[in-house]
């Protein structure tokens, strides 16, 4: 296959520097920090206290910093409630988004280095790159981003608020415990009891699911339905697909959002809970 590539037009970078940046971040986010090196990134997220969801991102070493891949909407906020946070601790948070492009690449294989790394999602996401603005890669072939969007939503995975609720949805709704994007062993962070007990005691009852459209497709927001009963909402789409929160008792339904038929076309790396 030819390896793709695309620059995600919807992406910022912060660059955290300091002596206290792993200690800083590892009280703040969803995954362990420390396994962060030049090669290995990690897929994370920052909650509310009550565990909801804030913003999601993605993390590598640079030098003696740390840079972060997120959603350009979300970065201003973010880099607020950091720089709140940080108190007296040496750590600076710089919003370099001018100096670089991310790069979603996929259907080949590259190396990995110099801003390339493994997407730490799933194996068949492909890898991201944080480049300086321009830098193209070796061997790849540009494609638009509707073409990458369409291969992330197949494989089921979410883009920031383009699939999930600021201050409403929850983490293991969209898939972080199977996408590598929670550490249970890595003692608290903001958000932790919640994300914690909805595991334990498996309170999951929706997810984040791709579906197949048949009919038009319809916007963002739209209600899904089986029959009268509200089950569900779509939310990114590319080509004939959506991703879409539904409820686990309605994935066997016939299901309907304005008009158009939907068929459930669940991932293999999803863990339903016991029962479901």
């Amino acid at each position: 296959m030819t390896l793709s590539t695309c620059v995600l037009p919807n992406r910022g970078v912060l660059l955290i520097e300091g002596a206290d940046r792993l200690e800083f971040l590892q009280g703040l986010i969803s995954n362990d920090i420390n396994k962060v090196t030049e090669i290995d990134a990690i897929y994370s997220a920052f909650l509310t206290p009550q565990g909801k969801f804030l913003c999601d991102f993605f993390i590598i070493q640079s030098g003696e910093g740390l840079l972060v891949d997120i959603e350009a909407e979300t970065l201003p906020a973010f880099k607020k409630k950091l720089t709140m946070f940080k108190l007296r601790a040496d750590v600076t948070i710089t919003d370099v988004s001018a100096d670089y492009d991310v790069h979603a690449v996929f259907a080949g294989t590259t190396e990995v280095g110099n801003g390339i790394f493994k997407d730490p999602r799933l194996d068949t996401a492909g890898y991201r790159a944080i480049l300086k603005t321009g830098q193209s890669i070796d061997g790849a072939e540009a494609v638009d981003f509707e073409e990458y969007d369409h291969h992330r939503i197949l494989l089921g995975l979410p883009d920031g608020t383009r699939d999930m609720t600021p201050e409403k949805s929850i983490l293991l709704e969209n898939g972080f415990d199977e996408l590598n994007g929670v550490d249970w062993n890595k003692g608290c962070y903001m958000g932790q009891e919640l994300t914690a007990r909805t595991k334990y005691r498996a309170l999951i009852k929706k997810r984040l699911l791709p579906v197949e459209i048949d009919g038009d497709m319809p916007a963002a927001g739209t209600e899904i339905k089986d029959g009268e009963k509200v089950v569900g909402e779509i939310h990114s789409s590319a080509k004939n697909h959506a991703l879409a929160t539904l409820k686990l008792d309605a994935l066997e339904s016939a299901l309907s959002a304005n008009g158009a038929a939907l068929n459930v076309k669940t991932p293999d790396w999803v863990v339903f809970p016991k029962g479901e």
